[in-house]
């Protein structure tokens, strides 16, 4: 790598631009020299051959998409002259032997983190509480019960969002132009902390609302519910309280019969309240509120103790991603996969419609058949629902994504799965399953950031590493997200929702292992409660239940 520009695999005949390259340069790309026919932006793709129309286009070694018309040596590739294109995948009739070349973990072999050891031996990064409505109907309670009860039992924390508009209204009254009313700062530097002292072992009061759990399939409520199971039962949840209207599809008891299946010998207290038998609002409310502070009372008994890295279960997210994602943020990611799978720990691996293209390389890292056939089912039927509805895994890229250089959703794959490093696949789940083997495993999720982070959260992870080049704000209720970006620019501009930067690897100053090594060190610190999420001291919490086929 010449620091402008890098050719990812021996086998692409297209190359990233590492800054801004210009028409008529020439750039050097492994020994050899090139002139550009066009501008290339930083993150954006030239050809290093000259390529006929409808000859296949390859980048990280997988065929990205195929020329629309004739390529020259030194062009830009844009959608002017790439349609997406993938290789057809197909499943063996017999699994493969598959050697794994397992990083060396003796760096990290006798780190512990400080978590919250459960009943049934799993150990959560945070002790959360949990209020959960059934149906969208119950929305405007929760909101009554996060106003009642944040704030009261200390919650909130210190420094909110309220910014101080005395200023703007004081020059509006005196005349003020347009111009002078601009360039009035209302920013403020903020230090957020929690204020609980009351709960010391609780480290949030969350307040779930939703759109669903009435008026959809009997299909979707069951699914609502499973999903609600898991957040019961994610290892960072201390227990919860249930609201219920009473007549939706959405049962109380559909919900019991799917925490019955997945925890069994479940010992978490989990208080359900039904409106329509109560007495009167008031009434309901006041329950609830009794309820969900007996139940913080009894998860408080628990604290901190040390555990391995074996019991740490990452999810694995990307949103917003660029040009760079695939270069830097990922591929750290993917070796902080390895090396948690190498301590015995758990990934997942989510958003099927970014692993279109990449199907054939995942197929030959399932241990068994049957595992590579759920995925190659999973994978085709979901493709197939989509493409009905208008929008297929082809449509995937949004106009970020595609302005900063992922210009087909193979492209985007490519660079996304890097996330699951190079573990064998140990399990195939599908959306609401819990991950109950270690290694790595893949969950279908769309790739819509919350839809996805609200499943992982639902299958089990106790942490959420998530990836952007464009940056995002998103986080979740039951589980920290820690957000890495691909660029350092990025990281300055947004340093206050974006918790780590791999920027150093473009700019040639660090190595993927160096940055995966500082970025587990971090995730020991998080998951011990030493450091808050950027999206936890901006509480962002955001939880969306999936659709099947409704979204990409």
């Amino acid at each position: 790598m010449d620091n402008k520009t890098l050719k990812i695999n021996n086998s692409d005949n297209i190359v990233v631009a590492l800054t801004d390259l210009k028409k008529n340069d020439t750039v050097k790309v492994n020994n050899k020299k090139y002139i550009l026919l066009n501008d290339i932006k930083a993150k954006h793709k030239f050809s290093i051959q000259n390529i006929e129309t409808g000859e296949p286009i390859h980048m990280y070694g997988v065929v990205v998409g195929k020329a629309k018309k004739n390529i020259k040596i030194g062009e830009k590739i844009s959608l002017s002259n790439i349609i997406h294109q993938t290789e057809n995948y197909f499943v063996p009739k017999k699994t493969k032997n598959i050697y794994w070349n397992s990083p060396d973990v003796k760096h990290f072999i006798n780190t512990k983190f400080h978590g919250y050891i459960r009943d049934d031996g799993k150990v959560g990064t945070e002790n959360n509480w949990l209020v959960i409505p059934l149906v969208f109907c119950q929305n405007r309670n929760i909101d009554v019960l996060k106003k009642n009860m944040i704030k009261s039992l200390g919650f909130e924390r210190d420094s909110d969002d309220t910014y101080d508009l005395s200023e703007l209204i004081n020059k509006y009254r005196s005349g003020a132009s347009i111009s002078e009313l601009s360039n009035i700062s209302l920013e403020k530097k903020t230090n957020p902390k929690k204020t609980n002292s009351l709960f010391s072992n609780i480290d949030g009061l969350y307040f779930l609302t939703h759109e669903g759990g009435c008026g959809g399939t009997s299909f979707d409520s069951e699914s609502l519910c499973n999903l609600i199971a898991g957040y019961v039962n994610n290892p960072n949840v201390g227990g919860a309280t249930i609201l219920s209207l009473g007549c939706q599809h959405a049962q109380i008891n559909i919900l019991k019969k799917s925490l019955e299946k997945i925890s069994p010998n479940l010992k978490k207290p989990v208080y359900y309240l039904e409106q329509q038998k109560s007495k009167s609002e008031n009434h309901y409310i006041s329950e609830a509120i009794k309820k969900t502070f007996i139940g913080l009372t009894e998860a408080n008994k628990i604290s901190r103790s040390p555990a391995p890295l074996s019991k740490l279960v990452i999810g694995l997210e990307c949103g917003g991603s660029d040009g760079f994602s695939g270069i830097s943020a990922n591929p750290t990611l993917g070796h902080v996969t390895d090396l948690i799978v190498g301590l015995g720990g758990s990934a997942i691996l989510s958003e099927f419609p970014e692993l279109n293209g990449v199907e054939q390389q995942l197929i030959d890292r399932c241990v068994n058949i049957d595992i590579a056939k759920k995925f190659n089912q999973l994978m085709t039927n979901y493709n197939s629902i989509a493409s009905k509805l208008g929008s297929g895994f082809y449509a995937n890229p949004s106009p970020g994504n595609i302005k900063d250089g992922l210009i087909t959703d193979a492209i985007k794959s490519a660079g996304a799965a890097k996330k699951g490093g190079t573990s064998p696949i140990v399990d195939v789940l599908d959306y609401t399953e819990q991950v109950i083997k270690k290694g790595l495993n893949l969950l279908c999720t769309p790739g819509n950031d919350v839809e996805s982070t609200t499943g992982l959260a639902g299958s089990g992870v106790n942490l959420i590493l998530f990836t952007t080049g464009l940056g995002t704000p998103t986080g979740n209720p039951a589980v920290p997200v820690i957000k890495i970006s691909s660029n350092s620019s990025l990281f300055q501009k947004m340093h206050d929702i974006i918790d780590f930067d791999t920027g150093s690897i473009i700019e040639g100053k660090k190595n993927v292992e160096e940055c995966a090594f500082e970025l587990l060190n971090y995730i020991v610190d998080v998951a011990s409660g030493k450091i808050d999420t950027k999206a936890r001291l901006l509480d962002q919490n955001d939880f969306i239940p999936w659709k099947r086929g409704i979204s990409l």
